[in-house]
């Protein structure tokens, strides 16, 4: 199974197939890998890169398929919400920063406390240089019906109380939204939100 995967400079960390979310946007519903082809990782067929994992690795299981190579960034993000998995994030990010020293980046749907069932901005603190929060839109009844999360409408001022606590915590949030999925006028909007919030904006492209 793919572990660990290579967009551009980056090296992914792949920790598990779950998500609380059902983004109409997702590439889950779309294709069964991402990244780019090459220079095989920890994973047996590098041609095929399928995201699907078989079981969730451990820690251990992380720490071990790591490449003694210098890559830019180590970046938490599969096919999964990482968070999910946030006790082996927080271990491998402990190894990645110990060790290798390099800068690390979560990218979340921003739903991670629910998940956890308590507050884990804090934990943020030292291990996790970027957090990339996943907006997709400016208001609760709008983002529910794009990303359908299994928490209901309370999911976006989760989401906004998240990004206002982490911010404390990591040196860089930003907060998303997907080209073509919402209006111009609602992504000015959700501009305004991160402007109001102190966390910059970016609008991806989509994966499609």
């Amino acid at each position: 199974m793919t572990i660990l995967y290579r967009v551009h400079h980056g090296l992914y960390v792949n920790l598990t197939n779950r998500c609380s979310c059902a983004c109409t946007f997702c590439v889950r519903g779309l294709s069964d890998s991402v990244g780019e082809a090459g220079e095989p990782l920890a994973f047996p067929r590098a041609d095929l890169r399928d995201l699907w994992l078989s079981k969730e690795p451990t820690a251990e299981e992380v720490i071990a398929s790591l490449p003694d190579k210098n890559y830019n960034e180590v970046v938490f993000c599969g096919f999964g919400e990482p968070t999910e998995a946030w006790d082996t994030l927080t271990r491998v990010a402990h190894y990645v920063k110990e060790t290798f020293g390099l800068p690390t980046r979560v990218n979340t749907n921003g739903l991670g406390s629910l998940i956890c069932g308590r507050d884990i901005a804090p934990e943020f603190e030292g291990i996790i240089g970027t957090v990339s929060i996943s907006l997709n839109a400016p208001d609760a009844k709008t983002y529910q019906k794009i990303v359908r999360s299994s928490f209901g409408e309370k999911s976006f001022e989760a989401v906004m109380d998240f990004a206002r606590e982490v911010k404390c915590y990591a040196p860089n949030v930003v907060m998303t939204t997907v080209e073509t999925t919402i209006s111009h006028e609602d992504e000015e909007r959700c501009r305004a939100i991160c402007e109001k919030l102190g966390v910059r904006y970016r609008i991806r492209a989509w994966a499609g």
